[in-house]
């Protein structure tokens, strides 16, 4: 990093049961650096920690989500050093995806390289209408190197993978939906609507149910069965205060509040 170059950071904030994290370095399209790396694990940490429901992971900023790693910081490394490097991007992206809240990537610009491993590392992706996404890495010499070839290929299948890995494509909102990178896609203007009712439910559901489900779908996605991680499961949500309040809710035709417990 040169002198007085803007490293960039990532903060983190809890409100009304979602938790924020926003990559502040617009300057430079959000790219990532080593020490926003750091905070953003040090961010996921947090959300863990709290009594957040559901995560939304932003880029400041109107002109990109994340372009991915900052090429000046890892374009002198060393075999062994881009090893750390990929290694240390793995950890924190891995940590995201464990996290037993819900996360949801806003991707209101362009999500290239790292910025779009960062938004495979969660659970949902909202795209803007008019954003692109891509993983063009070969074309610099190199390739994804924080997750996107294994979570990309989960989502869209090994061809497709390819067509955007080897060939560079490049993804429209439309084509990322068609395709099941993004969940929801909206004009920009509606981007922000759309983000706060998928939260909304998100953490209108019951945080127990929510966790462990989303850990069998993932569990399950790796080729664990579902016959006996659904009953155990089933059996962990028979002892919580959320499913008798549920099935009064459902008696009573009132929706639950949901504690957590």
């Amino acid at each position: 990093m040169t002198a007085g170059e803007d490293p960039g950071r990532v903060d983190v904030g809890i409100e009304a049961g979602v938790a924020t994290v926003t990559l502040r370095r617009p300057g430079k399209l959000n790219a990532l650096t080593p020490e926003m790396l750091d905070q953003l694990g040090r961010a996921v940490d947090v959300v863990r920690a709290s009594a957040a429901r559901a995560l939304a992971v932003r880029g400041e900023g109107p002109r990109a989500f994340c372009v991915g790693a900052d090429i000046t910081r890892f374009a002198g490394l060393t075999p062994v050093g881009m090893l750390g490097w990929t290694a240390h991007g793995h950890r924190v992206f891995d940590a995201l995806a464990a996290l037993p809240q819900p996360s949801v990537a806003v991707l209101h610009g362009p999500a290239f390289g790292g910025g779009l491993e960062l938004a495979l590392a969660c659970d949902l992706r909202v795209m803007s209408s008019d954003a692109t996404i891509g993983l063009p890495e070969v074309g610099l010499g190199t390739v994804p190197g924080w997750g996107g070839t294994e979570r990309l290929t989960e989502l869209v299948g090994r061809a497709r993978a390819k067509d955007v890995v080897l060939a560079r494509r490049i993804l429209d909102a439309e084509t990322a939906q068609a395709w099941g990178v993004v969940s929801r896609c909206a004009p920009p203007d509606a981007l922000d609507a759309v983000v706060t009712d998928l939260l909304a439910r998100l953490c209108a559901a019951a945080p127990v149910a929510v966790g462990l489900a989303k850990a069998i779908i993932d569990a399950a996605a790796d080729g664990a069965p579902s016959g006996v991680l659904e009953r155990l499961a089933g059996a962990v949500t028979s002892s919580t205060d959320d499913l008798a309040l549920g099935i009064a809710g459902f008696r009573s035709r009132v929706t639950p509040s949901f504690t957590g417990r």
